[in-house]
Order: structure tokens, then sequence, then C-alpha cells
């Protein structure tokens, strides 16, 4: 009731804060982001937000001066913990040295989560200037769409300004293979022949498998007729990084980093026979890449753990990493995967279906990426998860769209 009672000077006050930040010009998606913080209730929104746009009208007939005099008497009413306009500092950035990445997996074309999630690294690559990289991670044969190379380089080029770098895992599978071994050499992965549930009784009982004892040569040995089209078979054979059997985190044991598939790849074929996990792949491209600062979904944390432990084997400094927490739509379907399968059953006519919440569609809707620059920046590097309905965040995209700094 409080916050109520005080409605229209929070808005005023935070319509000015944001105005100032912004030469004078306030966008009514930031304000009304600024007012969530403050107690502002979801279904409240249609009723707050002609008051935010009535207020931004008046405003910004106002100088610049007389914004910050008048924000001066109504800064009591901004809340202290909502100080930040724009990106936040991010730790240890060097001008013209930032070196970011954003990865999908081509299971489908980007969505509106690939947008929130890719633009906030690529938004401090802008800031700080430096270099910003697409990824595709494909080393897993079976989850490939293969139109969705091309989707994601179209989606990329439009979100991303034309700005960033393409990289194909599956055409550095010469890399991998480099650093697997170099692995092996230092000591720091074995070749383990273990069932998947043998391994797992070892890791519960905290006990080391036979094949961790095996020396240099014994593992090179393996590792060669992993590789070898005589040699083992699917499931028979993992590469695996030797850090701790009695680690506190069970996902930290001795954690896998390669196996065989010989799964057809779209683009390899029967090229190769054993490929890299996500561990080993991420890590090898973010030391080939110099990555200087990684922001990735918090679920990833442990991952996170696992690559810093390869980098200090490989006597590499590992980047500074942030997470982010989800933006969960409880009407809205992400998965591109599941999009994909729509598509080929008939259940939607393309990629820019208006039924669909992809970058395809919203381009064709009149959207520009600056939307979901601002709203992306708006989020910031919040570990928070957030519950959103399609009608609430479209409510937000379309009012960033609407702004006139675009």
């Amino acid at each position: 009731m409080g916050f109520m009672k005080d409605l229209d000077k929070k808005i005023r006050a935070y319509t000015l804060k944001n105005a100032i930040a912004y030469k004078g010009k306030a966008n009514s998606g930031a304000v009304v982001s600024a007012l969530f913080n403050e107690g502002l209730d979801k279904k409240d929104v249609r009723v707050v937000m002609p008051k935010i746009q009535e207020a931004i009208k008046e405003i910004e007939k106002l100088s610049l001066d007389k914004q910050e005099k008048e924000f001066e008497k109504l800064k009591k009413m901004v809340s202290e913990r909502e100080v930040r306009e724009g990106l936040p500092e991010l730790p240890g950035a060097k001008k013209g040295k930032v070196i970011m990445r954003f990865a999908p997996s081509p299971s489908g074309a980007m969505h509106i989560g690939h947008a929130m999630t890719g633009s906030i690294s690529y938004l401090f690559v802008k800031k700080y200037g430096g270099e910003f990289y697409v990824r595709i991670e494909d080393t897993n044969p079976e989850n490939i769409y293969e139109p969705a190379y091309k989707l994601l380089e179209e989606d990329s080029k439009w979100l991303f300004e034309g700005n960033a770098k393409i990289m194909i895992q599956s055409k550095r599978m010469a890399r991998y293979y480099k650093y697997a071994e170099t692995l092996i050499k230092k000591k720091s992965a074995y070749v383990c022949t273990c069932s998947g549930d043998e391994f797992r009784k070892f890791s519960k009982n905290k006990k080391e498998c036979p094949c961790r004892a095996l020396n240099v040569k014994e593992n090179i040995g393996r590792w060669e007729k992993m590789k070898d089209k005589k040699g083992y078979k699917e499931g028979e054979v993992v590469l695996r990084f030797k850090s701790s059997m009695s680690h506190p985190n069970p996902a930290m044991r001795d954690f896998p980093l390669a196996r065989v598939n010989t799964t057809s790849h779209p683009l390899q074929k029967k090229k190769y026979r054993v490929w890299p996990l996500m561990n080993l792949s991420v890590t090898v491209d973010d030391i080939d890449a110099g990555m200087t600062h990684i922001i990735r979904a918090k679920e990833h944390r442990d991952n996170a753990k696992r690559q810093e432990m390869m980098y200090k084997i490989l006597g590499k400094k590992f980047p500074w990493t942030g997470f982010l927490g989800r933006i969960k739509f409880k009407d809205m379907e992400l998965s591109a995967t599941k999009i994909t399968q729509g598509i080929k059953e008939g259940k939607y006519k393309g990629w820019d279906d208006p039924r669909l919440p992809t970058l395809a569609t919203l381009r064709n809707k009149g959207y520009k990426p600056q939307a979901f620059w601002r709203f992306a920046e708006n989020v910031g590097l919040s570990e928070n998860d957030k519950v959103m309905d399609k009608k609430e965040f479209f409510t937000l995209l379309d009012n960033f769209n609407k702004d006139k700094k675009l």
C-alpha cells in the first residue's frame, strides 16, 4: 500500500533518472523494469504504463538542466539498490581487448531466449571494444538440424550487426585431438574402459578405477585405438580428465572429455569417430580465441569449475566468468528442438511463422535488434530467475522497440 501511495512520485523519479542517463530521453521499458524492483506487481503493468508514458512526455519537454534539478528533489524516492543505468562495469576489462562469445547449438534458429543471453555479451564488447564470437557447438552429431548453420549465421548477422566472428566446432577437430593428447602426456587425462555402472560405483565410493593407473604410453595406445575404425566401439570407452575421485562434489570426479560416436555428422560425415564432449571443446575454443570474459547460464556453474581445472593444468589464466538466471516463459515454447519438430510435422510453416517467438518472425514484425539489447541491458548480470508471460514480455519489448534512441 505504501508503494501505491507514492506511485506517481516514483514514476516521475525513475523517469527523470532514466532521462538524465540518456541525454534527456527516457524509455518506458527501463522505467517499468525499475518499478518491478520497487514492488510493482506484473498484473498492474497495463495500468501503470500510461502513467509512465505521460511522465515521459512531460519530462522530455524539460531541458537536461531542469531534469537534473527536479530529480534532486525526488531522488529520495529512488531505491538505493536501483542505482545502475546502462551496463555495469565488467571486472578487469581493458579497452579494445575484451573477447567474448555466445554459443548456440545447431538444433534450430534463434529465438528470444538466444537474443537475451547473446545480447549482454555483445553489448560488453561494443562498450569496451574487442572481438565477439558466435560459436556453433556441433560436436554431438545426433542433435543437429542441418539448416540451422545458415539460420544461425543469418540471425547473428542481424542481432550482432554483422560483427560476430562465426566459429564452427566440427571444423576444429584437429585442435581438440591435439589438446586431448597434451592432457594425456601431462598425466591429466586417461582412457577409461569401465562401464558407466562400474564407474558410478567407483565415484560413489570415492575410489579410483583401475584405468586411472595406466601410464602415458598405455593411454596414448588406447587413445589411438579410440580413433581407429577397428578399435573400440560406441559405449566401450571414454577419455576422462584426472581431477580427484574424492572431490566433495561428485560432478567433479574424473569427468569425461571425449567418446566414440559413429553417427554420421552433417558436415564431417564419417571422417571422425571420436568426438569431444562439451568441457573439452569449450576449453580448447576459449583458450584458442583468447576469451577474456564469459557470461553463461547459471546451470553451467559446475562446467565452469571443470574448465577452470583444465585451464590450470594447461597453464592458462581462466577468464572472468559471470552467470545469468533464466527468464522462464509460462506460455511460450522456447525449445529450438521442439520448434524444429513442429516445422517438420507441418504445425508451423517455417521459422518465420507469425506464431513463433523466433528472431526471423520478429524481424518481419518490425522489431529492431536494439530492442533486445536494451531489454538485456536492463536485466543485467542477474542470477535471479524471472518468470514472465508472453503478454508481459512483449509489453516491455514493444516499449524498448519504440525507444526514440534506437
